[in-house]
């Protein structure tokens, strides 16, 4: 397994899907923002969380077809659903290495990329926080989406139609876990919801995504 996550490390990096393009597009959603609403520094705080979120979100997306896609075109993932390691360990290896080129990049990097929108100084930590709990969640959602639409052509602007609604509830309490840690208000039910997603969507997708990918394999 740890074979092959470092695998998936490299390709992921070397293909051009990993942290590099992620982070890049992340500084580019914040850097866009004050120039579409203006320059009022109270706004840009009040809807800082949600824009930091949202730019999260959407850069997970830029990656998600190359999870499955470069083991499918060079035949690897047939030799992989023959290996011993069962395939919910493999698509479970294959998101955590999306998460940890994409998702730990953009967790690191909202606090840095706060500050240009002047996001107040409550809302740091319960930003990471929302963003570290909530993240996973994304890179496993999405590797279901990936597992769906593996051998399809053109099948990236599909797989965003199919995985974008699945990421609606982890935007929203998300986005509110570090809204109302922001402006100090309790914070407890939205992280304990995003806790509870993350948590049940970890434990019940990968099974969902082993038995998509052996009815496409067959």
């Amino acid at each position: 397994m740890i074979a092959l996550l470092k695998r998936d490390l490299a390709l992921s990096i070397r293909a051009g899907g990993g942290f590099g393009l992620g982070l890049a597009f992340f500084l580019i959603v914040v850097t866009l923002v004050p120039f579409g609403v203006g320059p009022q520094s109270e706004l840009l705080a009040r809807i800082a969380p949600g824009i930091l979120w949202l730019g999260s979100l959407l850069a997970c997306l830029l990656s998600l077809d190359r999870i499955l896609a470069l083991d499918w075109e060079d035949g690897s993932l047939d030799l992989l659903a023959t290996a011993p390691l069962p395939m919910e360990g493999i698509v479970s290896i294959k998101a955590l290495a999306h998460w940890l080129t994409t998702g730990l990049p953009l967790v690191l990097a909202a606090p840095v990329l706060g500050i240009l929108l002047n996001l107040p100084e409550g809302g740091f930590l319960w930003l990471v926080i929302s963003l570290a709990i909530g993240t996973p969640a994304l890179s496993v959602i999405g590797t279901f989406g990936a597992a769906l639409t593996v051998g399809l052509k053109r099948g990236g602007l599909l797989l965003s139609l199919l995985v974008l609604p699945l990421y609606v509830p982890t935007l929203i309490f998300g986005a509110e876990v570090a809204r109302r840690g922001a402006v100090g208000m309790a914070v407890e039910t939205p992280l304990l919801m995003l806790a509870g997603i993350s948590l049940a969507v970890i434990a019940l997708l990968p099974f969902a995504s082993a038995a998509v990918l052996r009815v496409n394999l067959r």
